[in-house]
Order: structure tokens, then C-alpha cells, then sequence
């Protein structure tokens, strides 16, 4: 019997902080909450995968050492993305996670990056790498995935064809389609510096 979702992917969605500071209100932040399995258009095996989503929009909190990041970008997120991939013909299921880093949205769609910071044996090469999702919220019944390990090909500056070198907040459009569960993606408008933070 499949078994994927595990870690607890079926109850990620958290409850927002009862403390919410003065006019917040205004301005929900954008989020990125469910869990679900997905099939490949171009997959002709019987393997299973998932991912489960608890992300939000954490604009301004990522300073980066570089000129005009001092205080990070309205793209900034924080949250968790957990991935499960059942090996169908090994019959074991291969887990890691994401720390996410960057988030934008549009309504009905986000994409967001993390970097890997834990994994099991088999998928061990993927910690401290950054990965991209895109999530397209069609409701039940709709809703597509994407990601970046299987897309997304690049070359080094030898002319050598790899991987990909993944900046923040970059991934494919949504390829594959959810077969089970749910994705909900709340959008919000990319905001300005708060006041004391403007360059």
C-alpha cells in the first residue's frame, strides 16, 4: 500500500499568531498552506510523490551583504516545504525538506525557493541546495505543481551542461498535476520598505 504522506504532511496548515501588531490587518501575507500528490506528464513509472506546503510571505526579513540588501526584498518568505518521492519499485519512500527563502504570488499562482536542510540517506546530495516549486491553486480538482530538479538544465562557464544554479524565487511553471490533496495559495501585493528601512 502507498504510503506518502508522512512527517505529518496531511495537517500542515498552522494557525497565524493570535498576536498581530497594529494595522497588519491591512495587509495579510501571502501564503502557501496543503499537501498533496502529483503524477509527471512524462513519467511512465508507478512512483508516487508529494509535497506539502507551509509557506508565507515574510517581506524585509533576509538582509543580504550586498549594496540595496541591507534590507532584504519584499520577496522574502519563511516556512517549510516537505517532499516525499515512494519508490515503487524499491517499495521505500525518500523524504527531505526545504527551508524557504523567497515567495511571490499572483492570484492563484506562487513561486518560492528553499534551501534543503535535511534529507534521508538516498537523497542526502540535495542538502544546502537551493530548490524552486510553482503552485497553481485550481481548487479540488485543478491544482498543478512544479519544481526545479528535474526541469532545469544549465551550463558552467566551460560549456558544461548540469544542473541548474536556482536564484531565489525562480522555478518552471506548474508541469504536473495533482492527483490527490489540496494546494491553497493566498495571494498578496508585494509591499514597499516599512518606514526606517527605506534606501
Amino acid at each position: 500500500m502507498r504510503r506518502t504522506l508522512g512527517w505529518g504532511i496531511a495537517a500542515v496548515t498552522m494557525a497565524v499568531a493570535a498576536a498581530t501588531p497594529a494595522g497588519a490587518a491591512e495587509h495579510r501575507p501571502a501564503r502557501v498552506t496543503g499537501s498533496a500528490e502529483f503524477v509527471l506528464p512524462f513519467g511512465q513509472d508507478d512512483d508516487v510523490q508529494s509535497f506539502a506546503f507551509d509557506a508565507r510571505s515574510a517581506p524585509y526579513s533576509r538582509p543580504l551583504p550586498i549594496p540595496k540588501g541591507e534590507n532584504g526584498t519584499p520577496a522574502d518568505a519563511t516556512g517549510t516545504v516537505r517532499v516525499a518521492h515512494w519508490l515503487a519499485a524499491a517499495n521505500i519512500t525518500v523524504r527531505w525538506e526545504a527551508s524557504v527563502d523567497c515567495m511571490i504570488t499572483s492570484p492563484g499562482h506562487a513561486t518560492l525557493t528553499g534551501i534543503v536542510t535535511r534529507a534521508d540517506e538516498m537523497a542526502i546530495d540535495f542538502v544546502g541546495k537551493r530548490v524552486g516549486f510553482s503552485v497553481q491553486d485550481g481548487g479540488r480538482g485543478g491544482d498543478r505543481v512544479g519544481f526545479t530538479w528535474s526541469a532545469s538544465m544549465d551550463q558552467d562557464e566551460a560549456g558544461q551542461w548540469g544542473p541548474a544554479r536556482i536564484g531565489t524565487c525562480l522555478a518552471p511553471a506548474a508541469f504536473a498535476t495533482v492527483t490527490r490533496g489540496n494546494l491553497t495559495v493566498r495571494h498578496a501585493e508585494m509591499t514597499a520598505p516599512p518606514e526606517g528601512k527605506r534606501p
